[in-house]
């Protein structure tokens, strides 16, 4: 009798412990997921679910505006400027590298811009995400990409046009197109360029797919 009474009582543990062990295999797979970076540096995946540490910096040159951006893609940008302006595309960097106390200020900014439009604490830090990254997951600091803006407002519908038809040739690639905002989790943004090597832009163009989807492969 004693001996079905303890089996009844050990029974009584085996499924939570079932769950819990599978909640923690799954915890396990979520985090070797979120830090399983391709070896190449620029293929670095930098998103809401993969974010930098806050130390991370790399190193950087700074350009005649004083933007700065990673030193190893610098040759690729200027290569792709100076053809832009060959063609009568006048571009300019408006934003590169952002440290993590950088992009920490531009979102509490954000958020209390929306506060003071009438927002609650929280729908203003909802409406804030939804258009700023949180500090670790924007690939602004990286130094990776850049924000890149026509030097006539008049014009930037074709900046941006020939951007997307040619940046692949110089390794970059349009990182947030209209059509992947479901996977990359970012609205639209047709300034924001990313490089990610010429093989892998060209891949990535010729396939339509986002960075998140390429590495997926």
């Amino acid at each position: 009798m004693a001996r079905r009474k303890k089996r009844k009582h050990l029974k009584g543990y085996v499924i939570p412990l079932m769950v819990l062990t599978a909640v923690l295999v799954l915890l396990l797979f979520r985090t070797a997921d979120r830090f399983s970076q391709p070896k190449e540096w620029y293929l670095i995946l930098v998103n809401q679910d993969h974010p930098l540490s806050r130390g991370y910096e790399p190193e950087l040159t700074e350009l005649t505006n004083g933007e700065r951006v990673d030193s190893r893609i610098l040759p690729y940008l200027q290569a792709m400027f100076d053809q832009a302006r060959s063609e009568g595309i006048d571009l300019f960097v408006r934003s590169g590298y952002r440290s993590y106390d950088a992009q920490k200020e531009i979102l509490e900014t954000r958020i209390a811009a929306y506060e003071e439009e009438g927002y609650s604490h929280e729908d203003a830090v909802r409406e804030a995400g939804s258009w700023v990254m949180k500090p670790g997951t924007s690939e602004h600091q990286t130094g990776l990409c850049v924000d890149v803006n026509s030097e006539d407002d008049s014009r930037m519908n074709q900046t941006y046009s020939w951007l997307q038809e040619h940046c692949w040739e110089y390794g970059f690639v349009e990182r947030y197109p209209q059509d992947k905002s479901s996977t990359t989790g970012v609205y639209h943004e047709p300034w924001h360029y990313r490089y990610v090597g010429e093989e892998a832009a060209r891949d990535m163009t010729e396939n339509n797919l986002c960075l998140e989807e390429y590495l997926g492969q």
